[in-house]
Parts: C-alpha cells; structure tokens; sequence
C-alpha cells in the first residue's frame, strides 16, 4: 500500500487566528541592544521584582515590557507582510506519509516529537502561517539542509541565501534574533560553514517551543486532528 502524501491541514481561517501574534519579539529591530535587554532597564530599575511575573522565569527581562514591545513589532510586522508579496513566494510543504493517531497523540508529549516528524512538522507550520510567523519554521529547516550539504560552493550559497532571506532586518521573512547572535553570524558569513547559523537555529528552534507550541496545542487545527484519529481508531 503506497504512502499518501500529506502536507498538513488547510485552516479554516488562515487569517483570523491571530492569538497573541507571531512568537517574535522586536528585539531584532533595536540597534545596540543585547536580548532586548537595553529596552528594559528602565523598567526593570522601577520593578525589580519584574521577573516574578515572567512566563519563562528568567531574571534577565521584564515581561511586561518585554510582551508590549513584541506586541508592537508583531502588530507591524503583520502590516508589512500584508504589504509585500515575497511572503507568497514560500516554498511547499514537506511530503510525508499522513500521520497516524497515535503519531498525532505523541505531538503533544514534546516539541521534539513533533520537530522530528515530517508529518508534524508540517501541521504545526500551518498554525505558524496562521499567526504570520512560519519564517521561524523555514528558517530552520534550511539550517537543516544546510548541514548536510558538503560542497564549499553550496556551502556559500546557500548560507548566502539563508542570510538575505531571514537574517537581513530587509527581508519580510526576518526572524527574531538578539544582537549576540546576530554578531556571530555575521562573523561565520565571512567563511560559512554548514553551522554558521547554529546559534540562530537553536534561538528560534526555543522560540518556537516555548512561544508558538503551546498555543498550538490548544488550536481548532491540533484539536481537529486529535478529534479525527480519535474517531478513525474507533472506528477500526
């Protein structure tokens, strides 16, 4: 029996599931800045208890002003995207078997289980594309690419490529890095390698799992998956 290819569920709605924007943050847009930390001393000397209110616990940001500001950047760069039309360039999904229930159940143990499923991978970029930020999955699946090519002048393409397309603050497909990792990349550019963009790829691999993933967890697209091989086993 022959495998089906499965690129994901179409949203309903792509366009009006909007909670909570696109898991970036503005903190790419800020010249001199490291983490988004310049942004927030202000802040932080008024409430030095800042931290305590901070979804992932971390000392070094206040969340308050951290969330405003990446409501903002989202709320222009949604804007922006509507604008240009390079975003419709993206490429197709993954082809992959369709996942089966138990496939779909195990999504929801890890964000590793479903980053290491091509099925599950795709899924989860269709609610990415739904809060306009699915740059974060294409970005990181071209580090994957990247990683395996071998060839010095493929090398330097590609790595050109990934550049332009999601570390240029020009590109509509930018993704949120902080001024460190920026400052690396832009050092490894000079002689690219297969793992110039490892500390972007892990930055916005986090990103992905501690912003986008449990809201997706909670969408009508995961849900109806859940629903569907639900009924699928029952049925069988």
């Amino acid at each position: 029996m022959t495998d089906v290819l499965y690129t994901g569920p179409i949203p309903a709605e792509r366009g009006g599931e909007l909670a909570m924007g696109g898991g970036r943050s503005e903190t790419s847009a800020l010249s001199g800045t490291e983490g988004g930390r310049g942004m927030t001393t202000t802040q932080n000397s008024q409430r030095p208890n800042a931290c305590c209110f901070c979804w992932c616990c971390c000392c070094s940001c206040s969340c308050l002003t951290v969330r405003n500001e990446e409501e903002r950047w989202r709320r222009s760069r949604r804007k922006r995207i509507s604008q240009d039309t390079k975003m419709e360039t993206i490429p197709n999904c993954e082809a992959c078997s369709k996942p089966s229930a138990e496939e779909i159940r195990l999504w929801s143990q890890s964000f590793d289980k479903l980053m290491r499923n091509p099925a599950g991978r795709n899924v989860f970029r269709e609610f990415l594309r739904t809060e306009y930020s699915e740059e974060n999955m294409l970005f990181w699946l071209a580090c994957e690419d990247l990683k395996q090519e071998i060839n010095k002048n493929a090398i330097e393409e590609k790595a050109r490529t990934i550049y332009e397309d999601y570390i240029s603050i020009l590109s509509p497909k930018e993704v949120s890095l902080d001024a460190r990792v920026r400052e690396v990349i832009n050092r490894k550019m000079q002689d690219p390698t297969p793992h110039a963009f490892e500390d972007a790829q892990l930055q916005i691999y986090t990103l992905m799992h501690r912003d986008s993933y449990p809201r997706f967890l909670s969408s009508n697209i995961y849900k109806s998956l859940i629903h569907g091989g639900s009924r699928t086993s029952s049925e069988s």
